[in-house]
């Protein structure tokens, strides 16, 4: 198993200690056991074991963040009955010194045991859950760590409830639900699926992959795995090694669900029990399988500066998420495309869709991409009823830039290289040789280093800026043509989105530059009236008889008061490109064009 570069470097700092330094460093060590005697109460017993520190005081912390999800979640809140003992079982005083740091008074004692249950009731790809049925726990929410000793190896023990007998998790084994790991690192990026859930195989590039299935659905196993594994097998090929000795899938089955987060040597990805059975739904789940594999190189060892090694207090930031999450978007469809799933117009169509997403969203022209990653702890996963005006997502805008990257690289070479040497190149220079995580600059030098072409213009106005890229001197490159289908026509632009509630029809979002957010209707409104006539649950059939340069007279109940709104119905601006071949593509774009599509299944 592949390990982060902070334990290889510790390693190689251990052997130039003396013999006697290096047993005083590897004095202490970590256990802890992991119970669930009763799940229907949804209650994890953790027990975290300290030896050889002897210590005055011991302070455990619990993380407040999960990587990869890049929003402070507070998981101390789930903590109860924190308890700590000596070796004998004597009790020691403890106290708590902030929001998820527990300080135990050790008293230079050989061995500290804190002991507390974990609440688990959230089934996500970034918290934990136990129910009757299974449990699954995902580490910073559930493991306290000694401060000072997170780098100290240790074991888990799992003690699965009765009658449950499987336990799938990226660890190594050594036997009976006993699991070791070098560093707290690796414990807590090692999820746990624990119950009886089924465990299917299949190899890519000779390495064993596991698929843990927990909650039925409408696959064929032996389908899935032999499309998973070719799905793996393009990612594989981007940057041309697999850096792990075994890979975990961790598949939840839900009624509801969707979903992924990415680990050093495993994933777990969530997704809606029957959407296996139409083309759509499981060509979105190979994706789904595409992305959070491809983060096991962009993100998980290629890495932004400040994304490892984790501080778990408090937010790390970088404004370099539009390519770790971005650029990953843009290989999960062009993977499944290259894997033969994928037909060439609705590859296209995909692409299309993206930039359709993006520049239809109002908050596109208010955050660069660079701000909306820096700002994803405070933004990004606590949207609001104006996020559309004043956000953008830097997993679509990240991946629209994935694509112009990539035309940019394409072109500049010639067609002999594309964004994948860029990002071979990156892998190799800041993970292998430099083994530290990469800057904007160095990600923009390695661009044109690769390109032969300047990005600073790039950087300047799609990166930090919000200008609108001229998509078109882009995709020319592979003989291609965005069309606008929305751009000769009259279509009014009513911008508000109504939600029927107790026969009321209420406003939930207003979209910047519509015709009602620019005649003032409010978010909670309630309106009334349409021109004279009461309105329902049949408003749509009211506003579809609007048509530009009318005047729309809208009675709202605004904080129990009637206020008549005059609002001014403008043409719709919004974007519906679709792609068109260019007659007579010449040699060169046909070369672009058929690299870029090209498959490599049948």
């Amino acid at each position: 198993m592949s390990q982060p570069k902070r334990f290889s470097l510790s390693l190689l700092f251990f052997a130039f200690l003396s013999l006697s330094h290096v047993a005083a460093a590897l004095a202490a060590e970590l256990r802890y056991t992991l119970s669930m005697p009763a799940p229907h109460t949804h209650y994890f017993q953790v027990e975290a074991e300290l030896s050889g520190a002897k210590k005055n005081y011991i302070d455990f912390t619990l993380p407040v963040w999960a990587p990869g999800s890049y929003l402070v979640r507070e998981f101390a809140k789930n903590i109860e009955g924190f308890e700590a003992t000596d070796k004998a079982g004597k009790v020691l005083r403890s106290e708590k010194i902030d929001k998820n740091t527990w300080r135990v008074y050790s008293n230079k004692a050989d061995l500290v045991r804190a002991k507390y249950a974990v609440y688990a009731y959230e089934l996500s790809v970034r918290t934990s859950f136990l129910d009757s049925s299974h449990g699954y726990v995902n580490g910073t929410s559930v493991f306290m760590y000694p401060e000072g000793y997170q780098d100290e190896n240790g074991t888990l023990v799992v003690k699965p409830y009765q009658g449950w007998g499987k336990v799938s998790t990226g660890m190594k084994s050594t036997g009976d639900f006993t699991y070791v790991f070098p560093n707290y690192d690796i414990l807590a990026d090692s999820p746990l699926e624990i119950g009886n859930h089924e465990v299917y195989t299949f190899t890519t590039a000779g390495v064993p992959h596991e698929v843990a299935m927990y909650g039925e659905g409408n696959f064929n196993p032996k389908q899935l795995m032999e499309d998973m594994q070719k799905v793996t097998e393009e990612a594989v090929r981007v940057i041309g090694e697999l850096p792990v000795e075994r890979y975990l899938f961790i598949v939840h089955n839900l009624y509801r669900g969707g979903g992924g987060l990415e680990h050093l040597n495993s994933t777990t990805l969530q997704t809606s029990r029957w959407n296996y059975g139409t083309e759509a739904g499981y060509n979105g789940f190979l994706a789904l399988v595409a992305h959070e594999y491809f983060h096991l190189w962009n993100v998980k060892r290629l890495r932004p500066l400040p994304l490892g090694p984790f501080d778990y207090n408090q937010e790390n930031y970088t404004d370099l998420l539009w390519v770790s999450e971005g650029i990953t978007s843009y290989y999960d469809d062009l993977l499944v495309r290259r894997a033969g799933f994928t037909s060439t117009q609705r590859y296209l169509d995909v692409v299309a869709g993206s930039i359709n997403s993006v520049e239809n969203t109002p908050g596109n022209k208010v955050q660069p991409v660079a701000e909306s990653s820096f700002d994803a702890w405070i933004k990004y996963y606590r949207r609001s009823e104006n996020s559309n005006n004043a956000e953008v997502s830097y997993y679509t805008k990240g991946g629209v830039l994935g694509y112009l990257l990539n035309m940019e690289v394409m072109e500049g070479t010639n067609g002999e290289k594309s964004l994948d040497d860029v990002m071979r190149y990156m892998y190799n220079r800041y993970y292998k040789q430099l083994g530290r995580g990469f800057k904007e600059e160095e990600f923009k030098e390695a661009l044109e280093k690769i390109s032969g072409r300047s990005m600073d213009a790039f950087f300047r106005y799609y990166v930090n800026g919000t200008k609108t890229p001229d998509y078109n001197s882009y995709f020319d490159a592979a003989g291609l043509l965005l069309i606008n289908v929305n751009e000769n026509s009259s279509t009014p632009s009513w911008g508000a989105a109504t939600a029927v509630s107790d026969g009321k029809v209420l406003v939930r979002s207003v979209n910047r530059g519509s015709s009602a957010y620019e005649g003032g209707l409010n978010v909670n409104d309630e309106i009334v009236a349409l021109n004279g006539y009461r309105v329902g649950s049949d408003i749509d059939s009211f506003v579809n008889r609007l048509n530009v340069g009318d005047t729309a007279e809208v009675v709202v109940a605004r904080e129990g008061r009637l206020e008549t709104l005059k609002i001014p119905i403008l043409k719709d601006e919004s974007v519906r490109f679709r792609f068109e071949r260019v007659p007579n593509p010449s040699n060169l774009q046909q070369k672009i064009f058929n690299k870029w599509l090209a498959t490599n299944n049948s």
